[in-house]
């Protein structure tokens, strides 16, 4: 049984969806009985996603995208409404980083997050709303933002993943604004340390800058989260889902933390 029953035959778009987070967003949405489109450069691992949802009863399709293209954006969106009808929802979770200090990053470091991260949001964003514009029966669009994008990261070398993410809470807060008339609801979540590959990277680029043991970064990150865990791609999920609900329909232009306590802001 559905615990959101108005998500039964929603068509979602879910970008960066292949793997980790974006595909126990996926999992949720199809569970809930919604209509899945997994969008993911990582056109094999879509592919398998959705072939494991189709065969456990789910209604999934994936498509090849690279979300700083906005022809591969338009195709993506194009398929949606060939496939489902239209678009209801979109979750913006696509997202890279690269783990190194804001005083060794790069113009390619800089242009590659800033381009996934933030022009990525901008992009689907935009083709997604247009969508919904003309539905006329508002929609969703759902950030995965990172708590990177409410603070500095501190000691974690992340400094240009953080203010491509701080840009795409900035847009969140954009077209919240831009879009309330049309009643297209757009919020976004801010995770904090999530058990995902990301975490593994930074474990092995912080653990070899310090000269400590594998796997002590990561176990001293855990430590600082009040509810003392680390955090699951489906915790994530959760909060997609609730945002992405009737339960939440007055709920918009938000930058909803949800990392254990671990920010307080």
């Amino acid at each position: 049984m559905a615990i959101f029953p108005e998500l039964i035959e929603r068509s979602v778009v879910i970008t960066g969806a292949a793997r980790g987070i974006g595909a126990a967003i996926a999992q949720r949405f199809a569970d809930e009985g919604a209509r899945v489109v997994i969008g993911d450069v990582d056109e094999a691992g879509a592919d398998q996603l959705a072939r494991d949802l189709v065969d456990a009863g789910r209604q999934a399709i994936a498509v090849g995208c690279d979300v700083t293209d906005r022809d591969q954006v338009a195709h993506l969106f194009e398929t949606a409404i060939q496939e489902y009808g239209g678009v209801d929802i979109l979750v913006n979770n696509a997202g890279i980083a690269i783990v190194e200090p804001l005083m060794e990053a790069d113009e390619r470091s800089w242009e590659a997050q800033i381009s996934v991260n933030a022009k990525g949001v901008f992009l689907c964003s935009q083709a997604a709303a247009r969508i919904m514009q003309e539905q006329g029966r508002g929609g969703r669009i759902i950030v995965n933002a990172s708590g990177a994008g409410r603070t500095s990261p501190g000691a974690v070398p992340l400094g240009v993943y953080a203010a491509s993410k701080h840009a795409a809470v900035g847009l969140t807060r954009a077209f919240a604004d831009e879009l309330a008339p049309d009643g297209i609801l757009v919020n976004c979540v801010c995770a904090g340390i999530v058990d995902t590959e990301m975490w593994e990277l930074i474990d092995r680029k912080m653990t070899s800058m310090s000269g400590e043991e594998a796997g002590s970064a990561v176990e001293q990150a855990v430590a600082s989260i009040p509810l003392g865990r680390i955090q699951r791609p489906s915790d994530v999920a959760d909060v997609v889902l609730l945002l992405a609900s009737d339960e939440a329909g007055y709920v918009t232009g938000q930058a909803l933390s949800a990392d254990g306590g671990l920010l307080k802001i």
